[in-house]
C-alpha cells in the first residue's frame, strides 16, 4: 500500500531544528523521519521507523545465517541478578533505577549480560547443548550525562545485542570470528565506511575486543592508524611502547633550584632556557619536563581518590583514555577544596618526592610508559617556585604503577612496527568481545562436560547499535539538498511526485502508482493537491528516497521524467515504457 504524503504523518522544517550538532540530527528532523521528545529521547516516526525496521532485517538476517536463535527479553530488570554481577553498582549514575509499589528495585536495561547468562543457566546442563548464540533486538536504557547529535547519542536506543556460549576458549574463538564475519556482512550492506580496530572492553569484563567505526569527520571516537602495517586502534586501547631502560651514570645528581613564577609548563620551559642552559647545545623543551596530574576517582560505591598521573610536559591527559583504564570509577577534577584538604601539595609545582601511597601524600602514583628507568626530567620540588633538575627515573623516584592515560598523537610510533600512526575520527556502530567467565561465573553457569564433570561455560558479547546506524547511515548519505539513501534502507524505493493542478496528471499518477504496487514496489506518493510543484520537489530531496518519478508537464507530451537523487541525473521516458524504466532503474 503506497504512503500518500497527502495523509502520511509528516511535517518536513525548512530550518534547522536549534540543538542540532551534526547533520544526521539536523535532516532525520527536518526530513520528518524522527522527533524530539527529551533530550536523547527520539519518537520514531513512520518514515523513519521503516529505515529502522528495514536496518532490523539486515541485522536480523546475518544473525539467523549463523546459526544464532533471536529471543526477547524484558527492559525492566530485578535488582538481584545484576547485584550479583556487582554491575548494580559498577554503572553508578548511568543506569535508570526505579522502586515498585513494594519498594522492590528494578532498573531499566542497559545491556542484557545477565539475563542471557541465567536463560541459558535455566535451560541448559551439559555440553551437549553448546555451542549456542543467542541474540535479541530491543530498546536499552542509558542515562548519559550529555546525550547528543541525535539518535546517534541518546538515553533510549534499539540495540541488537547477541552472546555465545561455548565449553572453552577454543570454542570461543570459532564463534568470535563467526560473529565477526557476520558484522563485516552487516556493515557492507548497511552502505558506509567502516573500520575495525582493536578497542577494550571496559565495563562489560573480557579480554580480545574489536569496534567497528563507521568513518565520519564529528565522530566522537578518535582511533589511529598505521599506513605501514595496517594496525588499527581505538586511542583508549593503543598500547605506548614502554620506554627501555638508559643509562643515567652520567647524569648529575638531583638538584633543587629556585624557579619562581613557573607554574605552567609554558613558563617552566622558558625560565629554564634563560636561567639554566643545556650544556649539550640544544634548547630546552616541555618534553624534558614530567607533568604530574592529580584527578579525583569517583568509585561506584561512592569512595572518592585521588590519583596522580605522571608524564612528559609535552602530553595532556586524555580523558577518554584515562576513563577506560579506571572503569568503573569516574574521572573528576581535583578541586580546589581537594588541595585544601592535601598541604602537603604545592599546586602548580607538585613532583614525585610526595606522590606515591607510600609517600606523604598517601596519593596513588602512576607514571606514563614513556617515564622509563633512567630517564631525566626536571619537575616540581614540592615547593612553590622551586623545581628539582636531573631527577632520574628509578635512581631518584618510583611509582605504584603505569598507566596508559596520555593523548596519542600523530607521528606517535605503531606498537606494532613502529611506523608513525595517524588518526581518524569514527561512530561507534559495533563492538565484538570475548567476555570469557566473568558473567558465567558471578551467576553459576556450568554444565557437565563429556566426563561429566561441572565446566564454567565462556562467553563472547557482540553488540549493534541499531537505531544508531540509522543516523549512521544519514550522516554518510546526505548532500545540500537533503538525505540520499542507499536503495535497500529507503523508506520507499520510489518517490513519485504528481505536479501541477491538471486530473489527468494526478489520475495518470494514481494508474502508475498501482502498477508499481502490483509489482511488489514500495510507493512514496506525494499526491497533495495544494502544495506547489518547488514545495514538492525540495520534499523530495529532503526525505532522500534515491530514485524520484515526477509526473507533470511532459504527460502532455508522453512522458514522465526519472530522476536519480545521488547522480542528479534527470532523464524523460515515454509513459509506454515509465513502468519497466523504472522497475530496471530500481533493480527489479
Amino acid at each position: 500500500m503506497a504512503m500518500r504524503m497527502s495523509s502520511l504523518f509528516l511535517r518536513t522544517l525548512r530550518e534547522d531544528p536549534a540543538d542540532a550538532e551534526v547533520p544526521s540530527h539536523r535532516l532525520l528532523v527536518r526530513a520528518g523521519y524522527v522527533r524530539r521528545v527529551s533530550p536523547g529521547i527520539y519518537t520514531w516516526l513512520p518514515l523513519g521507523l521503516k529505515v529502522l525496521r528495514k536496518v532490523e532485517t539486515v541485522v536480523r538476517e546475518e544473525m539467523d545465517a549463523i546459526g544464532a536463535q533471536e529471543l526477547l527479553f524484558p527492559a525492566l530488570l530485578p535488582r538481584e541478578p545484576y547485584e550479583a554481577s556487582g554491575r548494580w553498582s559498577e554503572y553508578g549514575p548511568n543506569v535508570f533505577r526505579l522502586k515498585d509499589r513494594k519498594d522492590g528495585d528494578y532498573l531499566l536495561g542497559p545491556t542484557h549480560e545477565e539475563m542471557f547468562t541465567l536463560a541459558v543457566k535455566d535451560m541448559y546442563s551439559s555440553y551437549k547443548d553448546l555451542p549456542l548464540a543467542l541474540y535479541q533486538i530491543q530498546t536499552k536504557y542509558r542515562d548519559e550525562a550529555r546525550p547528543r547529535a541525535g539518535v546517534l547519542r541518546g538515553r533510549e536506543f534499539v540495540m541488537k545485542d547477541s552472546y555465545s556460549f561455548d565449553l572453552d576458549e577454543a570454542g570461543l574463538d570459532k564463534s568470535y570470528q563467526l560473529h565477526r564475519d557476520a558484522y563485516v556482512r552487516i556493515f557492507d550492506r548497511l552502505g558506509f565506511h567502516y573500520v575495525i580496530v582493536e578497542a577494550m572492553a571496559g565495563a562489560m569484563g573480557g579480554s580480545k575486543s574489536e569496534e567497528f567505526l563507521a568513518t565520519a569527520e564529528n565522530g566522537e571516537d578518535t582511533y589511529v592508524r598505521c599506513g605501514n602495517c595496517g594496525y588499527a586502534a581505538n586511542v583508549e586501547a593503543v598500547r605506548v611502547p614502554a620506554a627501555e631502560a638508559v643509562d643515567a651514570s652520567g647524569v648529575p645528581a638531583a638538584h633543587v633550584e629556585d624557579t619562581p613564577d613557573t607554574p605552567t609548563i609554558d613558563t617552566l620551559v622558558a625560565h629554564l632556557e634563560a636561567a639554566f642552559p643545556r650544556t649539550d647545545g640544544r634548547s630546552w623543551s616541555a618534553a624534558d619536563t614530567l607533568k604530574n596530574v592529580i584527578v579525583m576517582l569517583v568509585h561506584p560505591d561512592g569512595t572518592r581518590e585521588p590519583l596522580a598521573i605522571g608524564l612528559p610536559g609535552d602530553r595532556e591527559v586524555d580523558e577518554k583514555r584515562l576513563g577506560a583504564q579506571v572503569e568503573p570509577a569516574v574521572v573528576e577534577p581535583f578541586a580546589e577544596a581537594d588541595f585544601a584538604a592535601r598541604p602537603t601539595l604545592a599546586k602548580g609545582y607538585i613532583g614525585p618526592g610526595v606522590l606515591g601511597t607510600d609517600r606523604p601524600s598517601g596519593i596513588r602514583y602512576l607514571l606514563d610508559p614513556r617515564v622509563g628507568e633512567g630517564t631525566a626530567w626536571v619537575t616540581g620540588a614540592d615547593e612553590t617556585g622551586r623545581h628539582v633538575l636531573d631527577l632520574v627515573a628509578g635512581r631518584d623516584f618510583t611509582a605504584d604503577g603505569t598507566i596508559e592515560a596520555a593523548e596519542v598523537r600523530d607521528g606517535d610510533a605503531c606498537p606494532s612496527c613502529g611506523h608513525g600512526l595517524e588518526s581518524a575520527r569514527g561512530i561507534e556502530m559495533g563492538h565484538v568481545f570475548q567476555l570469557g567467565t566473568k558473567y558465567a561465573e558471578a551467576l553459576d553457569l556450568k554444565v557437565l562436560d563429556e566426563n561429566g564433570k561441572l565446566r564454567t561455560v565462556v562467553m563472547g558479547s557482540y553488540g549493534v547499535g541499531v537505531s544508531r546506524a540509522v543516523g549512521c547511515i544519514a550522516e554518510g548519505n546526505h548532500d545540500e539538498l537533503g538525505l540520499v539513501w542507499p536503495r535497500a534502507l529507503a523508506p520507499a524505493d520510489v518517490h513519485l511526485v504528481a505536479t501541477g493542478k491538471s486530473d489527468e496528471v494526478f489520475t495518470y499518477a494514481e494508474e502508475l502508482t498501482r502498477s508499481l504496487e502490483a509489482h511488489g514496489v514500495e510507493v512514496l506518493f506525494d499526491d497533495r493537491r495544494q502544495a506547489s510543484p518547488g514545495v514538492k520537489f525540495k520534499d523530495a530531496e529532503l526525505v532522500g528516497v534515491p530514485t524520484i518519478v515526477v509526473v507533470g508537464r511532459g504527460l502532455a507530451d508522453g512522458t514522465v521524467e526519472l530522476k536519480d537523487r545521488r547522480s542528479g541525473e534527470r532523464r524523460d521516458v515515454p509513459v509506454a515504457d515509465a513502468v519497466a524504466e523504472i522497475l530496471a532503474e530500481i533493480g527489479r
